[in-house]
């Protein structure tokens, strides 16, 4: 089974796109340099999660689009270093002119694995405490990601994707490794739901979960929870941060995948005959 060193790169996100794009550019090259060869970025890393900059800071993938900085960038760095890299997430135009909030992989000869755009939109309203509606400026992607990389199958989601099993369960199915979740989290929703929906997914589905936030000093419309963390089959932290920008660096042993459905066979202990996950990307 495959071995091989996971890089979360907690970055601090400013007003300013250049400096966000070198910052995460040393980040992915420390990571690397470190044994990673896969790394992670997190949810909204080149631009504040703010309604005042995702239209300004939104880019389209386009080999001819110079101002593709941001995505420039992780196809460079992916090739330089020989690496795949799950690029958080950042704004993106569709050629239609819609705006997604959009997870692109890249694989270690540069070229664009996958994209994921954000499924499930996270809107909130708790009085006294935080109003926020994503609805209101992006629009909702329609079909799961999962990707074959260098280092194993590798489901996709963004931030509040985790929130709802199904799509874990789906990724499973598809024999996902893996569940990359960047992520923005609020104080509050972080500190009570963060690890726990990380946990969850992972032991649900007996495989590793990992998510990468921006670290709590970030520019944006809302302080952000942090704790950029690795979880495995069995539901439990293998590496975790704190809130500050840094780097994690942690080993993921897929055997551990084998070991703990063997131990355990909850695939075989469905109850095809009382309920059924629908994959309708498969029908």
């Amino acid at each position: 089974m495959i071995q091989f060193k996971i890089g979360l790169c907690q970055l601090s996100v400013t007003p300013e796109k250049t400096i966000n794009v070198d910052n995460a550019r040393r980040s992915i090259q420390f990571a690397s340099k470190r044994g990673a060869t896969l790394v992670v970025l997190p949810e909204m890393w080149n631009c504040p999660y703010s309604t005042d900059y995702f239209e300004r800071f939104a880019e389209k993938f386009d080999e001819k689009d110079s101002t593709a900085s941001s995505l420039k960038m992780l196809s460079e760095v992916a090739c330089e270093e020989r690496i795949t890299i799950v690029g958080g997430s950042i704004p993106e135009w569709s050629s239609g002119g819609k705006l997604y909030n959009t997870c692109f992989v890249f694989g270690p000869n540069g070229d664009l694995l996958a994209k994921h755009r954000k499924m499930h939109l996270f809107d909130i309203n708790a009085p006294g405490d935080i109003s926020f509606n994503e609805s209101d400026t992006f629009s909702a992607g329609s079909s799961p990601t999962i990707v074959d990389t260098h280092v194993g199958r590798i489901g996709i989601g963004i931030c509040h994707d985790i929130r709802f099993p199904e799509l874990a369960m789906l990724y499973r199915d598809r024999g996902a490794h893996l569940i990359c979740y960047p992520g923005a989290f609020n104080m509050s929703t972080g500190e009570a739901l963060w690890e726990l929906e990380q946990r969850a997914r992972a032991l649900d589905n007996q495989l590793f979960v990992a998510t990468c936030s921006p670290s709590r000093d970030s520019d944006g419309s809302y302080q952000i929870w942090g704790h950029s963390t690795l979880v495995n089959p069995l539901g439990e932290i293998i590496a975790t941060s704190e809130h500050d920008q840094t780097i994690v660096i942690a080993e993921v042993d897929y055997s551990a995948i084998q070991s703990t459905r063997e131990g355990i066979p909850i695939l075989k202990q469905r109850r095809n005959d009382v309920y059924q996950l629908i994959d309708y990307h498969t029908i």
